[in-house]
């Protein structure tokens, strides 16, 4: 399968290793940056694949199946809607876009051209996190009450000035935007996807020089009657402290842990099924970064998916829920008020002057 990579930057070696684990056919790759593609290649020896600095010419070119886009969060659409106009399937970094109308627009053109559209959020198929799924899709938590996701990262001035995009409105947001909307999407999709309403906190404490948001808290009342806690930040001193998923039930508790909820710290269930210690030694992994495992896991799913005509394990639709609820917060947190959702229009656009300083 021929394969392609939109974007060679800080998460372009997660995406390399799950194509060269899944023995793609890695034909070329795009970087506005011709240094940045040049690193990339030496070290992971891609001196054969061709390399571009339009996209545009890859797609014509090179016709590839299956493209990865790694660029700057606000260039994601654009570019996934020119891949599947050309019939590539795409999977997409998160998050899928920074609007509904976009999000929107890729899941219609998939649909319309036949493609697949993939939303890459890689922490669902982290072993501890399949473990509480299962656990989940089996009843064994009973009725839902809450759940709990904790993003304590940092991020100092020099993550932001490797790339100026980062922290502003049009092509990135705040941190619930970038760094937490992985654990946020987990929230979501563990606590049964539909929500009611949202209400919102945040704010730019320790990050003058950003345009969005540096901490994030929310409550989400789930369609379920579940309620949902999420707090993000990347103002923890002086490193990156925990990413954390709680799942609380009737007659169930979980706690996903570590720094991309790669290990299983709880573990407590009315039914005595398993030996809680055996689960926290076996259902964790010890990733070299907060990007995890997950890439190469998700890679084999779009092409197994591709081949046999199903949905990905994580759709377009998943991409848009976790956007949908970043948005709803940041509605929330702006206007002052609880939001309803679906939410039928919102950007990150609609935030701009959200904390300029008088």
């Amino acid at each position: 399968m021929k394969y392609a990579l939109i974007g060679c930057g800080r998460i372009s070696p997660n995406h390399i290793e799950a194509a060269k684990n899944n023995n793609l056919k890695f034909v070329a790759m795009c970087d506005i940056v011709p240094e940045i593609m040049a690193e990339k290649s030496e070290k992971f020896g891609l001196d054969h694949v061709r390399k571009y600095t339009d996209y545009k010419e890859l797609l014509e070119n090179e016709k590839p199946e299956l493209v990865a886009i790694a660029t700057e969060s606000g260039k994601h659409a654009d570019i996934a809607l020119d891949c599947i106009a050309a019939g590539c399937n795409v999977i997409i970094e998160k998050p899928i876009a920074l609007s509904i109308a976009d999000a929107d627009a890729i899941i219609r053109a998939g649909k319309e051209k036949g493609v697949l559209v993939c939303a890459n959020h890689q922490n669902r198929f982290n072993k501890s996190v399949q473990y509480i799924r299962k656990a989940l899709e089996d009843g064994r938590f009973g009725r839902l009450s809450h759940g709990a996701a904790h993003i304590r990262w940092n991020r100092g001035k020099g993550y932001y000035e490797q790339a100026p995009w980062r922290g502003t409105w049009a092509q990135d947001g705040g941190c619930l935007m970038n760094q937490c909307i992985h654990n946020i999407d987990l929230l979501r999709w563990m606590m049964g996807d539909e929500i009611e309403e949202v209400m919102a906190y945040t704010d730019q404490l320790e990050h003058p020089y950003l345009e969005a948001e540096d901490l994030g808290m929310a409550l989400v009342k789930f369609s379920n009657g579940s309620y949902g806690l999420i707090e993000g930040t990347t103002n923890v001193y002086p490193k990156n402290l925990e990413e954390t998923l709680y799942i609380f039930g009737q007659t169930g508790t979980a706690k996903a842990a570590g720094t991309s909820d790669n290990i299983i710290e709880e573990w407590n269930f009315a039914d005595g099924l398993d030996d809680p210690e055996f689960v926290k030694a076996t259902y964790g992994e010890n990733p070299p970064n907060v990007y995890g495992y997950g890439h190469t896991p998700l890679y084999a799913d779009v092409i197994d998916a591709i081949k046999t005509g199903r949905q990905p394990y994580v759709d377009g639709e998943a991409g848009k829920r976790a956007l949908e609820l970043v948005l709803a917060i940041y509605k929330s947190a702006a206007e002052h008020r609880p939001v309803k959702l679906p939410l039928e229009s919102c950007s990150t656009m609609d935030f701009v002057g959200r904390f300029n300083k008088e």
